[in-house]
């Protein structure tokens, strides 16, 4: 400390020379004093009452304080103070072991049990932080901890306490858990099915996200059916949910049930799915695609004057923007049949997923340009923002042609 260093200067300085400064009306002085670690515990311990913040924060960080100053310090007015011996207690507590130091370890404790009750939330947090897996912390200031009110104070011990019993956690949970602290619980890792049924329980989506997505946490079938329960009307757990480990045949069946194409188009690959279960997923997202989501012609006629335009030869590129631009769907959708030989109905369903790759697949199979399948993905299918396909240096269609081959085996059969 640069407080040390001053006073090493002085060789040897004796216990008179120390109470001189003790009482010195420079700052400076009494500051490198409270700084010192060879000072006698009775002029640090005197020096608990000075009235300058500076004096006393080098108290609190002075590894050498009694701890009867300690006791003293970790009521101090200022919360730097508290905030600087709550960095040093732990720090300390580690080593404070063995019967000649059981009545020091005690005080520390005590002085521990102050400062994790602080109402200032900084000092609870940082002796959370720094506790957060220590195996020889006290069971009471962990668990008061864990408890806490504050997010940022709870969280680190739920998630990484090594102190806390299932029983426990599942305790604090019942008695009320710290808003925002949840996720800190489900990443836990070995999180037993208890404790994963019982955040399950409290229906927060960002917890269950978490839950899911922690590859060490075990989940009974009959939680991960209340999440698909919960999921089928809650987007953002569709994702956590297909991008979970070790799901069953029976839980992907029911998963590809509500989620978009694109989702089971991940589930089978995440997976490596035999090409007879590959095609049964398939096929559960076109059944559902077609008989919930069917997309109504916007204007009579346009089928006909795309039909016309087909058998004169001239359904081009040209003609099939121009009815984007008046988003005249029914022309587009039976332009899109005639030329990529699907029919219309499977071209509805097509358009109906708002699968951004899909619907670029579909474009290059009909022989369109990707400047035209991007407008037919915001305009005609309504691909969401962040699913939109983009092209390549421009112009270029961003897959192979084996990857959209790929794409539209969703819906061949």
């Amino acid at each position: 400390m640069s407080g040390q260093s001053n006073l090493e200067k002085t060789a040897s300085p004796t216990y008179e020379d120390n109470k001189a400064r003790a009482l010195s009306a420079d700052v400076t002085i009494r500051a490198d004093l409270a700084a010192y670690e060879e000072a006698e515990p009775e002029i640090l311990y005197y020096l608990t009452d000075d009235s300058s913040d500076k004096v006393r924060k080098n108290l609190a960080l002075n590894p050498c304080t009694p701890v009867k100053a300690n006791l003293i310090l970790a009521q101090d007015e200022d919360e730097e103070v508290r905030m600087d011996l709550a960095r040093k207690i732990c720090r300390l507590l580690p080593d404070l072991s063995g019967e000649q130091t059981a009545i020091i370890l005690e005080k520390t404790i005590e002085v521990l049990e102050i400062l994790a009750r602080d109402q200032v939330t900084a000092v609870r947090a940082i002796i959370s932080d720094t506790l957060k897996e220590n195996v020889g912390a006290p069971k009471n200031i962990i668990m008061d901890l864990a408890r806490d009110v504050e997010e940022i104070v709870a969280s680190p011990i739920l998630e990484y306490s090594p102190l806390l019993s299932d029983n426990d956690l599942l305790e604090i949970m019942a008695s009320g858990i710290a808003a925002g602290a949840l996720p800190a619980v489900a990443r836990r890792p070995g999180l037993s099915e208890d404790v994963s049924g019982a955040v399950v329980a409290q229906l927060e989506v960002p917890a269950i996200s978490t839950l899911l997505a922690n590859p060490s946490a075990k989940i009974r079938e009959e939680t991960l059916d209340q999440i698909m329960d919960q999921a089928e009307s809650v987007e953002s757990l569709h994702e956590p949910l297909v991008m979970r480990i070790n799901l069953s045949l029976r839980a992907m069946r029911r998963i590809s049930g509500f989620v978009a194409s694109s989702l089971v188009e991940k589930l089978v690959r995440r997976n490596n799915l035999p090409p007879a279960t590959e095609k049964e997923l398939k096929n559960i997202v076109r059944g559902r695609i077609e008989e919930t989501r069917e997309f109504t012609p916007k204007e009579e006629g346009g089928s006909v004057r795309a039909e016309n335009l087909f058998a004169e030869s001239t359904l081009d590129e040209d003609a099939i923007a121009d009815a984007v631009d008046l988003k005249d769907q029914e022309f587009v959708v039976t332009a899109l049949s005639l030329l990529s030989k699907y029919s219309a109905k499977k071209i509805n369903t097509m358009m109906a997923s708002r699968n951004g790759k899909v619907v670029t697949s579909l474009c290059w199979k009909a022989g369109l340009s990707m400047r035209l399948a991007f407008k037919i993905q915001t305009v005609i299918a309504h691909v969401p923002r962040g699913d939109i396909v983009n092209a390549r240096n421009g112009i270029e269609y961003p897959f192979t042609d084996k990857e959209m081959d790929w794409q539209l085996s969703f819906y061949e059969g």
